[in-house]
């Protein structure tokens, strides 16, 4: 709203001193992230105080984890505190009017609502199990279909690749250098050299015309399935103080760089990757996003005075996967987001052993042999003797070696 009112004022002609650095995308991502940070800093513990006096603490199972029983009571539903923290600082300082900004407010307020439903049902409705897994997994699909038609059919979601002689193309121009803007469904492949894949490839058996015609086909179910993926891996990790926080920070940072050197054409050109344009404006969106993930991290780290819940752990996966698809990243995913990925592969095959186990040997053979301990595999280690601090920090630690590895790619192809 504020770069509308510099333009507005620009063009009537009326100066004010300071006004002209909303032109800039890295003063208003400077300033976005000091909102953010300040309004989960400071509003944060008044949320956190009214989930308590509305008696919306957490009931914890007996799973038999040190530490455990002193968690009832502590207030859930903090991922309000996020999105709040998120949502103000980006309506204040983005254009919001970029199909980017729009695509990454629906997501917020999508998922954040679904996680909301299923917290209001379990204390409030006192339901222990919440909204029902179908109805979850019905709002990721909801949530993958908008993303994937939008990023397929809307005219302003373009790309622009570099010309294979670009090096000799112009330098002093570097627009030159790349393509005419194009509409097309492609990625990037990480760790190859010619690192663009394009979804109509798929269609192999068709002509490159009716290929890229029907392209949208394979497209936009694998955009489901990479929102739906993501999602509910935030929400797995999200079972100690300070995981699914800390490392959701790092991939953020992350494609919130991705985010700025895309939407750069300078960057773009030097780096040999993809312009996106108007993609630049999603970098105030991130910051403001890791601003308000720290804020509450502040609350959440051991021991949690406030656990986000479905309403935080499914909005903050819900974004991921579609800042990931937005910058065309989404084939990284299985590295960067390697926890969520690890977290969610130990559940299934917890259940799939155990379930094979049971049927080759019968069930006390199988309870007695499980492949882990317990999972998700945060659990597995708090039942080795791990403390909940150090499984997170190291977690942590994994997740930024990770995202290096990823900003690797950016000049290993």
């Amino acid at each position: 709203m504020l770069y509308y009112l510099y333009e507005y004022l620009t063009d009537h002609d009326i100066h004010v001193p300071g006004l002209g650095l909303l032109k800039y995308i890295s003063f208003r991502a400077g300033m976005a992230v000091l909102f953010s940070l300040t309004i989960a800093l400071i509003y944060g513990k008044r949320i956190i105080n009214y989930l308590r006096a509305k008696q919306m603490g957490e009931l914890v199972r007996d799973l038999g984890l040190d530490g455990q029983k002193q968690k009832e009571g502590t207030p859930t539903m903090g991922g309000l505190i996020i999105i709040l923290a998120t949502l103000i600082p980006v309506l204040l300082f983005t254009k919001i009017t970029n199909i980017y900004i729009v695509l990454l407010i629906v997501s917020v307020i999508w998922m954040g609502a679904i996680g909301f439903l299923d917290d209001y049902l379990k204390k409030i409705k006192k339901n222990k199990d919440g909204l029902s897994g179908k109805f979850k997994i019905v709002g990721q699909v909801g949530l993958g279909l908008i993303v994937g038609v939008t990023m397929y059919f809307h005219p302003d979601i373009t790309v622009k690749r570099k010309y294979a002689d670009a090096k000799v193309v112009n330098r002093n121009n570097v627009e030159q250098n790349f393509m005419p803007t194009e509409k097309i469904a492609i990625s990037t492949v990480p760790f190859a050299k010619n690192n663009e894949f394009d979804y109509s490839g798929i269609l192999f058996w068709m002509n490159d015309k009716d290929a890229h015609e029907w392209a949208w086909v394979v497209f936009i179910p694998i955009v489901i399935f990479i929102v739906t993926a993501v999602s509910n891996g935030a929400n797995i990790t999200d079972g100690i103080d300070g995981l699914a926080a800390g490392t959701s920070t790092v991939i953020l940072l992350t494609l919130g760089l991705f985010a700025y050197l895309s939407g750069n054409i300078i960057f773009a050109d030097y780096l040999n990757i993809m312009f996106l344009p108007n993609m630049g404006e999603t970098t105030i969106f991130v910051v403001a996003m890791v601003g308000a993930v720290i804020g509450f991290f502040w609350y959440n780290t051991y021991p949690a005075q406030v656990f986000m819940g479905d309403t935080g752990s499914l909005m903050l996966g819900g974004v991921i996967a579609v800042l990931a698809i937005i910058l065309r990243k989404e084939l990284m995913i299985p590295v960067l987001c390697g926890i969520f990925l690890i977290e969610n592969i130990s559940v299934m095959l917890q259940v799939v052993v155990f379930k094979y186990r049971k049927r080759k040997y019968g069930l006390e053979y199988a309870q007695n042999n499980r492949l882990f301990r317990m999972s998700p595999l945060h659990h597995h280690y708090q039942k080795g003797g791990f403390h909940e601090s150090k499984i997170v920090n190291r977690m942590i630690i994994i997740g930024v070696m990770l995202a290096i590895v990823c900003l690797i790619t950016l000049k290993m192809r």
